[in-house]
């Protein structure tokens, strides 16, 4: 079982901590299944950049930076190294603990 903690770049968004993640979930999937808020336009299907999120330390098994997931990271909103989409990043069997920063998605529309 892997332990994902968001943060938020966005103001008045507190910090999460998501305990007993199963693996074969994405960190889009965990996300919303407990009610954070991360925009995904194309259904989660690497298709845009919208579920673009920071990974800024991992201790856990996640399917790695795909060249096509790679090509939409380069469209995204401010991309770094540490860039991933989140409907991206599937929790791989094991477990461990992920930190992750959503940035500003105040100015995203659609869903």
């Amino acid at each position: 079982m892997y332990t994902i903690h968001f943060k938020f770049e966005e103001k008045g968004l507190a910090p999460q901590t998501i305990e007993n993640c199963a693996p074969n979930d994405s960190i889009l999937e965990v996300a919303l299944k407990n009610h954070i808020k991360i925009h995904h336009n194309c259904g989660g299907v690497c298709a845009c950049s919208t579920c673009h999120v920071y990974i800024d330390s991992v201790d856990a098994n996640i399917e790695e930076l795909s060249d096509r997931e790679e090509d939409f990271i380069d469209r995204a909103r401010n991309p770094k190294l540490s860039s991933r989409l989140s409907c991206q990043c599937l929790l791989l069997n094991g477990s461990g603990t992920i930190e992750v920063t959503v940035p500003d998605q105040s100015q995203i529309h659609g869903e």
